[in-house]
């Protein structure tokens, strides 16, 4: 099994090398200078690497669509944000300093970490957890009426599965392939739209991906869902990080920025929002109606297909489950040779900035939690 994992982690590799996540080559030599981003106090201009298109890192939309950062920047200072369709295309940016803040999953938070040697990123907060978000298990809709997620499991043995690779789906889908002794027999690297494409044309088997993808593939009637993390006990995350040199020449704009993600965070755990962020996100990505954005975000899967009664956790700090998931996911990354450490380094996750602010503002992590709803709790047009 180990050595059919092997062949399964070349493929990875290769794949992590053409999204630039592990491009430390040519890349070193332009992106190994610091960044000045001015002094404490001065306006600064920040690029964000978002993704509109991942439901667990959300916080990010409503960042965008309140402007929320407005109230704690340095007076005169702007933000850009940039859609990255999957963490490893913000990953690389950030290396080649064209970004300096990104959200993304748990896969290439903390494979981003591990490349300081091109440049210095860090794990600052934490933009959601749960088990479900991008840990979903989808099959063709012609596939077997399974008994169990299990028994789906099983199935995928010697068929033709897709993840974007280099995405937090990826890492879920090896390690769920070698807890059951699972060998593909092809595991090919497509991005979302492509595995729209494939499961449409019937050239697919099972995909895993994350919402509101799975909602959108679920609702048109293109595939199934058959599994996610609960059904195999294993979580999902989604991670802020930032550049090490603009948290070491600005504390007070690594302060600020997360006081925001922290309203931003309390904003989506009240249910009175969750058609206020539906419609942020139906602004800011395309191809996505509200019913399926809303799906993503809050709607109900029945447990024997992996559903949980939490869907999104917003942890904002670096808690205890968040630590648990970076250390168990970096141990699994480096055991299938995607990273050369199985421990980050010292200051690769730095709690203290989420610790210091939620003291400040008497406020405990988790600070809220996206419960799942039933579909007649829908309210949109």
């Amino acid at each position: 099994m180990r050595e059919k994992m092997r062949k399964l982690q070349t493929k990875l590799t290769l794949a992590m090398v053409a999204v630039g996540i592990t491009a430390a080559g040519s890349m070193s030599t332009a992106t190994a200078a610091e960044i000045d981003f001015g002094n404490v106090g001065e306006p600064i201009d920040l690029v964000v690497g978002y993704q509109p298109y991942y439901t667990e890192a959300w916080s990010g939309v409503v960042m965008k669509g309140l402007k929320l950062y407005e109230k704690y920047l340095p007076e005169g200072s702007t933000v850009e944000f940039q859609i990255g369709l999957q963490g490893g295309i913000i990953v690389n940016a950030m290396l080649a300093g064209k970004q300096h803040i990104g959200y993304m999953g748990d896969m290439p938070a903390i494979v981003a970490t591990t490349k300081d040697r091109v440049a210095d990123i860090r794990i600052v907060a934490t933009a959601g957890l749960g088990q479900d978000q991008c840990n979903n298990m989808l099959v063709r809709t012609d596939a077997p009426e399974f008994a169990s997620s299990d028994d789906a499991i099983q199935w995928m043995n010697g068929k033709v599965v897709a993840v974007p690779k280099g995405a937090c789906t990826d890492r879920f889908a090896l390690a769920v392939f070698e807890k059951k002794n699972i060998t593909p027999d092809q595991y090919l690297n497509q991005n979302i739209e492509v595995i729209t494409s494939g499961f449409r044309a019937g050239k697919l088997d099972a995909a895993a991906i994350w919402e509101p993808t799975a909602a959108r593939l679920v609702e048109e009637g293109l595939a199934r869902k058959v599994a996610t993390g609960a059904s195999v006990d294993e979580n999902d995350g989604g991670f802020i990080d930032m550049r090490g040199d603009l948290i070491d020449q600005r504390p007070d704009v690594v302060t600020a920025w997360l006081n925001a993600e922290l309203d931003a965070q309390l904003f989506m755990a009240d249910p009175a929002n969750t058609m206020a962020v539906v419609k942020m996100a139906a602004e800011q990505t395309t191809g996505f109606d509200e019913h399926v954005l809303w799906k993503a975000l809050v709607g109900s899967t029945p447990k024997a297909q992996g559903g949980t009664d939490v869907r999104n956790e917003m942890a904002f700090a670096i808690t205890p489950k968040a630590r648990d998931l970076i250390d168990t996911a970096t141990k699994f990354l480096h055991s299938i040779k995607t990273i050369k450490v199985d421990t980050l380094r010292e200051n690769a996750v730095m709690t203290n900035f989420t610790e210091e602010i939620l003291k400040e503002r008497g406020l405990t992590a988790p600070v809220g939690s996206i419960m799942a709803q039933p579909d007649s709790a829908y309210t949109g047009s």
